[in-house]
């Protein structure tokens, strides 16, 4: 087993990959043109995770499932952490300008603040911002304890 970083690859199937492919570049991200093709877009995170939009097609020739509908159930939520509250706020803003819909109210925990979207496929995305300062000093249960 071993004990290095891994990258991690999430794969979510998109109806259009080119207005997918539009929206996440209004929200900043770029894409590895090696693995870019007509059925496939790497989409570039960090150096550590890269999200892969794949057609519905190419998606389910990797599953046996059936694929759901993400504008009406929920397979996955994806979460991408920002520096700043203020950060949150402008990803969350910009991804609602672009074409994105509201998920859910914005989460105020004192210690953890977050806001959530839709992409224009459905799937749900969450920004969230968290004082580590005052994770590190009380863990996750004094900070949320200390915020209510």
């Amino acid at each position: 087993m071993t004990t290095g970083a891994r990258m991690i690859f999430p794969n979510i199937p998109v109806k259009d990959l080119e207005r997918s492919k539009a929206f996440f570049a209004e929200l900043g991200f770029t894409f590895d043109p090696r693995f870019t093709d007509e059925n496939a877009a790497a989409m570039i995170v960090n150096d550590q995770a890269v999200v892969m939009l794949l057609t519905e097609s190419f998606f389910q020739s990797f599953t046996k499932k059936e694929l759901i509908d993400p504008t009406m159930q929920a397979g996955t939520i994806i979460a991408l952490s920002a520096e700043t509250r203020a950060d949150v706020d402008a990803f969350a803003d910009k991804a609602l300008e672009v074409g994105g819909a509201p998920a859910n109210e914005p989460v105020e925990m004192g210690f953890m603040y977050g806001r959530s979207f839709h992409d224009p496929d459905g799937h749900q995305w969450e920004v969230f911002w968290m004082d580590m300062e005052a994770v590190e000093q009380q863990g996750v249960a004094g900070a949320a304890s200390a915020a209510s």
